[in-house]
């Protein structure tokens, strides 16, 4: 097992800079999930580790050593894509031990690891079919076999499970977590799926526009996020924002309609700028008796089996609350919702960066 660490690295293409100054280390044996939207940087940032893209500024090292100047096979990194890449021409078994082929490794030798890898990841039935006479997980598995194979340092995975359907994808996300505890390779992978992000991850990476907004484990992110932007982008749903200011000389938070909540229960509340962002998540909201709580106007209900989502608006800012036991609540309804003060979260309006208490 190696650490991997990255030490200001950055990538531009010409004047284009992409990549801004990233800075972060995966322990050895961590699993380590670089989270953004498309176009943040993290398949580029990935692409550098595994030497497929040049560093234009900074230092990467595995294992302890710089591999800036390395070739990808001297990296000791294993890759996995989105498209598998597969050879089409070549069984399941030759895919998997094409490179102990290429390395010169004897047949028999050759034969005897590729079972042992095939059968660890349910393939052992399937090693003399073609990738067409496969389904699309147990494609993605023989190309996750042809990376076990090579018992490489850091295993890098980019969005691997983006072409499988919805429950194939839950599937797979077991069998990658299974695997890992087993080999304790260290391991990037790469998604934009927080859901993935928030069940397979030691620490998440959360990048935005080539910068890191984050990095903790899946409860830092979700229950103390450092900037609106990692408040929004991890939860399904993200968590509501509320533009609000600070009643003068009182405890009272003032939203942007008027309507007030106290913040007697917050620690620090009192404290806090006189303009800030709010911050809760939907299932910390609960629906008030008449005259408690903040009114709210409701626009549609989502029926989710275990719960339901209430879409509504406090004054002309939408707000999702997550219930259990709210009935159905007719477009246009009027409600109240509860704002617990220990469950707020503040944020500066400006740099959209938490406000510490």
């Amino acid at each position: 097992m190696s650490a991997i660490s990255l030490r200001n690295v950055k990538k531009a293409y010409g004047k284009n800079e992409v990549v801004h100054g990233v800075d972060f280390e995966a322990a050895a044996g961590e699993f380590v999930v670089i989270l953004g939207p498309s176009g943040c940087g993290k398949s580029t940032l990935l692409r550098m580790v595994a030497g497929l893209e040049s560093v234009t500024a900074g230092d990467i090292e595995i294992g302890g050593r710089v591999v800036n100047a390395l070739e990808p096979r001297e990296r000791g990194c294993a890759m996995v894509f989105q498209n598998y890449a597969l050879y089409p021409h070549m069984s399941v078994a030759d895919n998997i031990g094409y490179s102990l082929k290429v390395a010169g490794v004897p047949r028999s030798t050759r034969e005897t690891r590729v079972k042992a890898v095939a059968e660890s990841l349910g393939l052992g039935e399937f090693l003399r079919r073609k990738p067409g006479q496969l389904s699309g997980g147990q494609r993605q598995r023989v190309a996750m076999g042809r990376a076990m194979i090579r018992e490489p340092l850091v295993f890098l995975y980019d969005e691997p499970l983006s072409n499988l359907d919805a429950k194939l994808r839950v599937a797979m996300r077991v069998e990658i977590r299974r695997l890992h505890q087993k080999l304790g390779t260290t391991t990037l992978f790469v998604t934009h799926d927080q859901v993935e992000a928030m069940t397979l991850a030691d620490r998440i990476v959360v990048m935005n526009k080539g910068v890191i907004e984050q990095v903790g484990t899946p409860a830092d992110v979700y229950h103390r996020p450092q900037s609106t932007y990692v408040a929004s982008f991890i939860g399904a749903p993200g968590m509501n924002i509320l533009p609000a200011r600070l009643g003068a000389g009182s405890s009272l938070l003032l939203l942007d309609d008027g309507q007030t909540v106290d913040l007697a229960g917050h620690p620090g509340g009192s404290d806090l700028p006189n303009e800030v962002h709010v911050g809760i998540r939907a299932e910390s909201i609960s629906l008030a008796n008449h005259g408690r709580g903040v009114r709210a106007k409701v626009h549609f209900t989502e029926e989710l089996g275990s719960s339901r989502l209430l879409h509504a608006e406090v004054g002309s800012t939408p707000i999702i609350v997550s219930s259990k036991d709210a009935g159905i609540i007719e477009p246009g309804a009027e409600v109240n919702l509860e704002l617990p003060p220990d469950s707020l979260h503040f944020f500066n309006p400006d740099s959209g960066r938490r406000i510490a208490h």
